[in-house]
């Protein structure tokens, strides 16, 4: 199975929600809370181009967030990703 980062922040619904989703899989995760750290923030932005988060890598695929996450399980092409 791929590594899963996930980087978070401890008060935000759409974290709580993704890792819910890797959790009911059974899908090991890496997660980095950037809520304190200004330079895993920046480099996050520079690395996606999005200063949100949840945003979730997937190997070295950039997933998304939260919404895109539970799409690509919707459409059945998350269990392949993680392979």
């Amino acid at each position: 199975m791929k590594q899963v980062k996930i980087y978070t922040t401890p008060y935000c619904p759409y974290c709580v929600r993704a890792k819910r989703l890797l959790e009911r899989k059974g899908v090991a995760y890496q997660e980095i809370d950037v809520a304190s750290d200004d330079e895993a923030r920046q480099r996050l932005a520079q690395g996606t181009g999005r200063r949100t988060v949840p945003q979730i890598f997937i190997g070295d695929h950039h997933v998304g967030g939260s919404d895109d996450l539970h799409a690509l399980e919707q459409e059945g092409r998350l269990d392949a990703l993680l392979q």
